[in-house]
């Protein structure tokens, strides 16, 4: 009996601690409205107008191991449905240029290189993930990695897919 209780005093501090991390990650994150985001991509273009339509605003960096584990399926899930993705503090744009080039990347990228549109989001860390619904509302927010089964799954609940 001892065991049982000991293993399931181990399972809720794990939860606990688990949930705190996720709470802080989160702690300046907006909710409502999505923040504006404008300037211009890597490949000059000006920043789309998403209006009427969800789509997914992921923030990551190059010097994130966490983010190249999760670059495949960002730019697999860009080829077919709307992507902004924020390149957060990695550098100038010829740098970011470079990475997207040698890893085979082409989702559409807005250079953050002092981190001021992050700030704007509320990001303390990459990955970040938004779901935005059809009406400009942040429906969904994931920081860490997802899979891509995970980030469908949101996609599809914002009527994306």
């Amino acid at each position: 009996m001892n065991k049982w209780v000991r293993r399931g005093a181990e399972v809720l501090i794990f939860l606990l601690v688990l949930f705190s991390v996720r709470y802080w990650q989160q702690r300046d994150v907006p909710s409502g409205p999505a923040p504006v985001l404008e300037g211009r991509l890597l490949d000059g273009k000006v920043v789309p107008e998403f209006s009427g339509r969800p789509y997914l605003v992921h923030f990551w960096a190059t010097w994130c191991p966490i983010c190249k584990t999760e670059e495949a399926s960002i730019d697999a899930i860009s080829k077919h449905y709307p992507v902004l993705t924020v390149a957060l503090k990695s550098g100038q744009i010829p740098e970011v240029e470079k990475y997207m080039r040698e890893h085979s990347l082409g989702f559409p990228v807005l250079n953050d290189p002092e981190g001021e549109i992050s700030s704007s989001w509320g990001i303390h860390a990459v990955p970040a993930s938004f779901v935005i619904g059809p009406e400009g509302k942040i429906r969904f927010v994931e920081f860490g990695y997802t899979s891509s089964i995970g980030l469908k799954a949101r996609l599809w609940l914002a009527g994306l897919i």
